[in-house]
């Protein structure tokens, strides 16, 4: 790998990444486990090694808001936040993406309440998945870092200009040391370069108008781009994951294969638990079994073609997602797999476990025994029931 090696957690690689870029504008409010993120880099702007113009606001909704606005006026503008943070910012969210503004958000995942729960689930970036922003999920703190990096060229392309958030697991990325191998300043400003905005509210020779109403005469019309962007966005992901490959050895697209080529069943995943279940493929192919992971990096927009390509002949697969959605028929990414397997004509058996709420482990025996259950489908013929659990107490 290429880069200095440096001992980070998940929250000071972003940090770090942010240094880096050097962000005209971060405004933010501190909400756990986020809190580091922007605190280090407080300290950053404090001791005038960035020249970031700090905004520690009074609220999450105030955070994005101040972000609207600094990203109007033509800055390069990021914050951070999670959980119910990210769900003040509900409103906000969507006046970003139909202004077309490339604001980069570090999510770090959280529960949502009640009961209190400040630890890892999916609920928060999940529930906002539609809002028409970009959603990247690290594995690790390396990629998080990476993702931080890619962030704002995949934002900033004249073809995407849609906001993006980076997506870590709390705690568990956040604040658990290790290596992880961070690139010069010279070439992460140079690879990112100046922000050159299209538009901006201060430019006199050239005013633009944002947030005019817009009623039954224009408003489907101007939302009709967004849907270009997104389906944009999946060419230029895949772009500058090359290229920042190129740059740092580290090569990312929108999904992750492991062991998948041969795999007669296969576990579909996305965010930290990819590491255990690389472990249990690993002990499974030892035993004979003929398991694979698919890990899913970009959510938003969603990679259904690659996916169907990577799973298609598979006999059975199960989707696991550290998230649950009430009265669906699914959690979000198993029910984005099973449109995706529908459209494709891909019949496969297709299960869907919710593990994981509330920050509760998940180790590798657990997920062999999700491999297991699929063998079991594959004698059996039947995935009944679609909709499981992992490492429930009954009760």
């Amino acid at each position: 790998m290429k880069g200095e090696m440096k001992a980070l957690d998940g929250d000071n690689a972003i940090a770090e990444a942010m240094r880096q870029i050097n962000p005209d504008v971060v405004a933010a409010y501190p909400i756990t486990p986020q809190t580091e993120i922007v605190m280090t880099f407080s300290e950053l702007v404090t001791d005038g090694i960035v020249d970031t113009e700090f905004i520690p606001v009074e609220s999450e909704h105030a955070a994005l808001s101040a972000c609207i606005g600094a990203s109007v006026a033509g800055a390069r503008a990021q914050t951070a936040t999670c959980g119910p943070g990210l769900a003040l910012m509900w409103e906000m969210l969507w006046i970003a993406s139909g202004w077309r503004l490339p604001i980069v958000m570090y999510v770090t995942n959280r529960s949502f309440n009640a009961p209190l729960n400040i630890l890892c689930s999916h609920d928060d970036s999940m529930g906002s998945r539609d809002a028409c922003w970009i959603q990247l999920y690290a594995e690790s703190q390396q990629e998080a870092y990476d993702n931080a990096i890619q962030a704002v060229r995949i934002a900033e392309h004249p073809d995407v200009l849609l906001p993006v958030m980076c997506c870590l697991d709390g705690f568990i990325l956040s604040h658990t040391l290790v290596p992880v191998y961070v690139l010069s300043d010279e070439v992460v400003r140079n690879w990112i370069g100046d922000y050159k905005p299209r538009y901006s509210v201060l430019h006199k020779e050239h005013p633009v108008t944002y947030g005019a109403a817009d009623f039954t005469d224009y408003y489907f019309e101007h939302k009709r781009p967004l849907w270009e962007a997104m389906a944009n966005a999946s060419r230029v992901i895949m772009e500058i994951g090359e290229e920042y490959g190129n740059l740092s050895g580290r090569r990312y697209g929108l999904i992750e294969p492991y062991m998948l080529e041969d795999a007669e069943i296969a576990i579909v995943i996305l965010g930290a638990t990819a590491g255990a279940i690389r472990v249990a493929v690993d002990q499974l192919r030892e035993e004979g079994v003929k398991a694979g992971m698919l890990k899913i990096r970009c959510f938003r927009p969603f990679p259904a073609d690659e996916i169907a390509m990577a799973l298609k002949g598979k006999k059975a697969v199960a989707v696991l997602e550290r998230t649950g959605f009430f009265g669906a028929q699914g959690n979000p990414v198993f029910l984005e797999v099973a449109t995706a397997f529908y459209l494709k004509g891909i019949q496969t058996h297709l299960v869907n476990y919710i593990f994981g709420l509330g920050g509760r482990d998940t180790v590798p025996e657990q997920i062999c025994s999700v491999f297991y259950d699929l063998v079991k489908i594959v004698c059996s013929g039947r995935a009944e029931p679609v909709f499981r659990y992992l490492g429930l107490r009954d009760f």
